[in-house]
């Protein structure tokens, strides 16, 4: 069996063992073989016979291997319906990943309810179980069980796992705390053109971490006689970064003072469940947050991340876009009150309930109910800012908004080099947008959308949005390849379809 083979059986028989929500060892031990061995297959490093094959589908209740390897998933979208009813809004991807990475600060048992089951989750958790930690589903799959063993084996860590996500970089706060020196591979994730972890150095240094890069790993090395003795003050008010140094403080024995933090949704539900580890955080929801940090946290916490405001914009833009009547529940409104003031400017016609709680306790929640509207596009450019403004995962939502409306809307998409590029894509589709600059689309409206069948862009947001103009356009598109989706999004189409859309998933035999 060539290694291309087995390499392609080894990923179809980890998704399907992620999708039962079972860890390599439970499979291990169904199989009557170790953890190592799953690993090894899993990773199309170790001969694997049809015998095999079949005993671990039977054990997953899967089958493996039918026709042929099954490929990448497609969606094949009829569009020109519309939605309608009513449709949940997830726990955050941001929030849950952060949360993941946090539970390393912690020698007791984490239960996180509610986890998006989502690719970027799975990615963390391989990488997770590849050093030691216990992590499984449990209650039918809804929640997590994370359980740290007492000392991690990072040499053993999934380096291709931790290379598909940019979240990995988070290990680093938490992991300056538990060893003297550590190697973990560069961070991946989507295709959003370079972002450089100055920031994040320049903070974690102030507790004694250094790294050095060579050939695709950190090298990591903690002087533990090195602590803040001054307020830190970030360079770039990142998400990720102000998550960073919240996980290095949070075990630092004494006070930490972070100044031009982020106040955004992740880094806010991040402060909460320090907060249920024992640790004191001030001035959450501010640019400035003092960290009263515990040197040993061992604790059995229980914990539930707020619902996704990205993918909140994401049901409210699919409503927009298709012209429908559609009410989205649970919408963490703190985090989406600019664009709802801007989408109201453009004439979208919507309404909200009374406000209630999250079951965090903390974050704020509304249903919204979106009507079909006649849109025209706002005076103002539309760009993002640090939260409170709008949020930068939302922009390019804006551009299908804006492609619905009528007139010129100019998108400064500030942060990243490639996004805006991708936001293009929805030219074949029919849409008019011009491409200015690495970050600046000027989007003529209204569209008449129109189907076709495209390759995904490698940029989750942007892959979300041509998925949403598919839904406009009338007639049958197909969108190939669509995993950088699944990382954000937990069964988006299953979903949409409920409420009125028709999405078809399918492989290549």
């Amino acid at each position: 069996m060539s290694d291309d083979y087995l390499v392609r059986i080894g990923k179809l028989i980890r998704d399907a063992r992620q999708h039962r929500g079972w860890t390599q060892s439970q499979l291990a031990e169904a199989l009557g073989t170790s953890q190592s061995a799953v690993n090894r297959i899993e990773r199309g490093n170790q001969n694997i016979s049809l015998e095999m094959i079949a005993r671990i589908g039977e054990a997953l209740d899967s089958e493996i291997v039918s026709l042929g390897y099954a490929g990448p998933m497609h969606l094949r979208v009829v569009g020109g319906r519309r939605l309608s009813g009513a449709i949940d809004v997830k726990t955050s991807k941001n929030a849950c990943v952060a949360l993941l990475c946090a539970s390393l600060l912690n020698k007791g048992r984490t239960v996180l309810r509610r986890v998006a089951r989502i690719e970027e989750v799975y990615r963390l958790l391989e990488v997770l179980n590849s050093i030691g930690v216990r992590a499984r589903w449990i209650n039918d799959g809804t929640d997590l069980e994370i359980v740290p063993p007492a000392r991690l084996d990072m040499d053993a860590i999934d380096a291709d796992a931790a290379r598909r996500t940019r979240s990995i970089i988070m290990f680093l706060g938490p992991l300056l705390h538990r060893m003297d020196a550590f190697k973990l591979p560069y961070a991946g994730g989507c295709d959003l053109g370079t972002r450089t972890i100055e920031p994040h150095m320049i903070a974690l240094r102030r507790f004694g971490l250094d790294i050095a890069a060579t050939e695709g790993i950190y090298h990591a090395r903690v002087d533990h006689s090195v602590t803040p003795g001054r307020p830190i003050v970030l360079t770039e008010r990142g998400d990720t970064v102000t998550e960073n140094a919240l996980l290095a403080a949070a075990r630092h024995d004494g006070t930490t003072v972070i100044r031009n933090a982020s106040s955004n949704y992740m880094v806010q539900d991040l402060c909460f469940f320090l907060e249920a580890l024992g640790v004191r955080v001030d001035g959450v929801g501010t640019t400035t947050l003092t960290v009263h940090g515990v040197p040993e946290i061992d604790v059995d916490v229980d914990y539930s991340p707020s619902e996704d405001p990205v993918e909140a914009m994401s049901l409210l833009a699919a409503a927009v876009v298709t012209e429908s009547e559609l009410t989205i529940r649970r919408v963490p409104i703190e985090f989406l009150e600019i664009e709802l003031a801007v989408l109201e400017e453009m004439g979208v016609d919507c309404d909200r309930t009374a406000e209630y709680a999250a079951d965090n306790g903390r974050t704020r929640l509304v249903d919204l109910t979106v009507r079909p509207s006649k849109l025209e596009a706002p005076i103002d450019k539309i760009h993002p800012m640090p939260f409170p403004g709008l949020n930068i995962d939302n922009v390019p939502f804006f551009a299908a908004i804006a492609a619905s409306a009528h007139g010129q809307t100019l998108i400064h998409d500030w942060v990243y080099d490639n996004r805006a590029i991708y936001l293009t894509d929805l030219n074949r589709l029919g849409g008019r947008l011009q491409l200015l600059d690495p970050h600046r689309v000027l989007v003529e409206g209204p569209t008449r959308w129109r189907a076709a069948e495209m390759m995904c862009p490698p940029a989750l947001r942007p892959a979300v949005v041509v998925l949403l103009a598919m839904m406009a356009a009338e007639g049958t598109s197909v969108l190939r390849n669509v995993y950088v989706i699944n990382r954000g999004y937990e069964e988006l189409a299953e979903r949409l379809n409920s409420v009125g859309a028709q999405i078809e998933i399918f492989r290549d035999i």
